[in-house]
This record gives structure tokens, sequence and C-alpha cells, in this order.
């Protein structure tokens, strides 16, 4: 059963950085797309930013050119890289990964999610 763990979310001041890290436990499989969706209190989950396993990578135009979304195959983990933040990017961050079993079929894998509190 593949995992998800969620680690580096907080509380910080506006214009501050913070970094997401979102590593899959398990074996038997490999993982296609990871990507960082949020929810805000009384909001729809949202997609922040997704990266392809070869590499190539997409944004929210809300977060363009401040979040940077990078991946390690070879660890299983995807990175936010958060700089410029604003309060409006308070939210509960969460990781999913679409799961590419050696047997059995393909299916989405959600982390357990990350609060991450921007103050003005």
């Amino acid at each position: 059963q593949v995992q998800l763990v969620e680690s580096g979310g907080g509380f910080v001041q506006a214009g501050a950085s913070l970094r997401l890290s979102c590593a899959a436990s398990g074996s038997g499989f490999s993982i296609e797309t990871m990507g960082w969706y949020r929810q805000a209190p009384g909001k729809q989950r949202e997609l922040v930013a997704a990266i392809m396993s070869y590499g190539s990578e997409g944004y929210a135009d809300s977060v363009k050119g401040r979040f940077t979304i990078t991946r390690d195959n070879a660890k299983k983990t995807v990175y936010l890289q958060m700089n410029s933040l604003k309060p409006e990017d308070t939210a509960v961050y969460y990781c999913k990964a679409y799961i590419l079993p050696f047997s059995g079929r393909s299916y989405d894998c959600w982390g357990q999610g990350t609060q991450v509190t921007v103050s003005s």
C-alpha cells in the first residue's frame, strides 16, 4: 500500500518562503504525475502545481513565478518551493501521486495534508 507523507508546512509572515516535501513509501510501483493541491476554508480544492515523471511541469496562474515544483524520482519525492508567500496562499496543501503498480490498476494516492498559514 502506497502512502504519501507530507512535511514542511507552517506559519510564516507575508513575503517569506516555505518548502513542502512529499515522499511516497512502499514498493512495487512507479509514479507518473505528482502534484500539489490546496484547499482554503470554504473553498474547493485547487491544483497548485504538477510535474510529470519526465519533468514537464505546470502551475496555477496565481502561483506562477513564485512557486517551483521539483521531484526526485529515485527518492519518490516531490517538493514545492514557495517564495514570496501571500496571505491568500493560506490553505491546507495536499500532495497527490498517480501510482502505476507493477501489477494491478493505476490509481491516485493522496497525502494527509499540511497546513500553510501566511499572515499579513
